[in-house]
């Protein structure tokens, strides 16, 4: 970049120091004869100007860096490439010793840090079976990444192919860095993702993933009651490590079809008498009401399991005053609801668009040419996830808590509509 003063030329020149950061080099050509006293004002002026520069962009540096940009929450649509274009970026140069064509004249770089994973391609280091059906992955980083840390309840996102991705709850430990685990149940109805798992997906294969997003936050509480059916035990397992940790009252009530169905009973059994394993074909359905009976008060109970598990636990809680916190495999039937047509207001471009009774925000929006990022299209994982700058959502997903429904300034696309006659997006 150059820039040209009346009396000589200003270039700036701007050099990779590996996958997180640059050097400048300013070179000032003047013509014969130039005043001082204007030298002298060159650099005042070109530092003042570039420290204002420097706290735009590193600003703007931190929310492409925040994990956001893959979900389309601070990217206008033509700015995509650039999305693109660092992901490829860091990718190329997050190596621990990248190599860096230096200015002949300029100092060593310092050492440059690693690179935080939000979107790259992992490897599978193992497939194991963890019970009938059920087979766990360990995936780990390229060379010089290091994955970013989470908590319980979070999951990751596997792109299995070009049009098929999944979300899997995170099973392993929270402050491993250097790999991640996730189980997927084969489901006898997949929709392809548990089968293309089972069927394709093998010690060595590279897999893209993004992430981690968690909906599924473990609250501060007095103790804590765990229940589980079948694969929900999968984000279970890293709360109930968070409880022991911090040294917090906890029990597990863990359901399943068969003994032989439910996976990492071995890694539960350490736990003696604070887990109850109850299969269905022995012991018939959970009794929730008997096991929440002893439950002292400020207990939090957290679930994961199928819908009619998580409706009779709703049920139970509501019984004797006990705060729930769930996350569902499928979303909720719905049988009174109504959809209408109403507008949908494109705040970075002012476009408008008619959104049908029979059509989704999201299939309409993405019709006109916006790139918004999807995945379960039931208002489950929270990829589609956007702000409502105007307008009254009206929400029909699993994700968002009482109080982020009541301020009502971001919604699900997927699923989600309006009750006012238009929604102003930022999109």
């Amino acid at each position: 970049m150059a820039f040209e003063p009346r009396s000589g030329l200003i270039d700036l020149t701007e050099i990779p120091a590996g996958s997180h950061g640059s050097r400048f080099v300013v070179d000032t050509f003047v013509k014969p004869g130039t005043d001082p006293k204007v030298l002298g004002q060159w650099p005042d002026v070109y530092d003042r100007t570039f420290d204002e520069d420097k706290t735009v962009v590193a600003a703007q540096q931190g929310g492409y860096d925040s994990g956001a940009v893959p979900q389309g929450r601070l990217m206008t649509n033509c700015e995509s490439t650039i999305a693109m274009f660092q992901r490829r970026t860091w990718q190329a140069m997050a190596a621990t010793h990248t190599t860096v064509r230096q200015h002949p004249d300029a100092p060593a770089s310092p050492p440059v840090s690693q690179r935080t994973l939000r979107e790259a391609d992992l490897v599978v280091e193992a497939v194991e079976t963890e019970a009938d059906g059920v087979a766990s992955l360990t995936l780990t980083p390229p060379a010089g990444v290091t994955l970013p840390a989470w908590e319980p309840g979070a999951h990751i996102d596997l792109c299995l192919t070009d049009s098929l991705t999944r979300q899997y709850s995170l099973c392993g430990a929270p402050h491993d860095h250097d790999r991640w685990r996730v189980a997927v149940l084969r489901e006898p109805r997949s929709r392809g993702g548990s089968a293309h798992v089972h069927d394709h997906i093998a010690a060595g294969a590279s897999i893209r993933v993004r992430g981690p997003r968690n909906h599924f936050r473990m609250p501060d509480a007095e103790s804590y009651v765990f229940v589980a059916g079948g694969i929900g035990i999968t984000p279970i397992l890293p709360m109930i490590e968070d409880a022991e940790r911090r040294a917090k009252p906890w029990k597990l009530l863990y359901g399943g079809r068969t003994r032989s169905s439910m996976a990492f009973l071995s890694h539960l059994e350490r736990h003696g008498d604070k887990v109850l394993v109850s299969p269905q074909d022995t012991d018939g359905l959970l009794d929730l009401e008997a096991f929440l009976g002893s439950a002292d008060p400020g207990t939090t109970v957290l679930a994961c399991g199928p819908a009619p598990l998580l409706d009779a636990l709703a049920t139970a809680c509501s019984a004797v005053d006990l705060t729930l916190q769930t996350e569902r495999f499928s979303a909720p039937t719905q049988h009174d609801e109504i959809n209408t047509a109403f507008d949908v207001v494109l705040a970075r471009t002012g476009d408008i668009l008619h959104v049908l009774e029979n059509r989704s925000i999201l299939d309409v929006v993405r019709e006109h040419g916006v790139p918004v990022l999807s995945s379960c299209r039931e208002g489950l994982c929270g990829t589609c996830e956007t702000p409502v700058l105007e307008g009254r959502p009206e929400h029909r997903d699993t994700v968002l808590t009482d109080d982020e429904r009541e301020r009502g300034d971001t919604m699900m696309i997927c699923v989600s509509r309006c009750t006012s006659d238009r929604l102003v997006l930022d999109l």
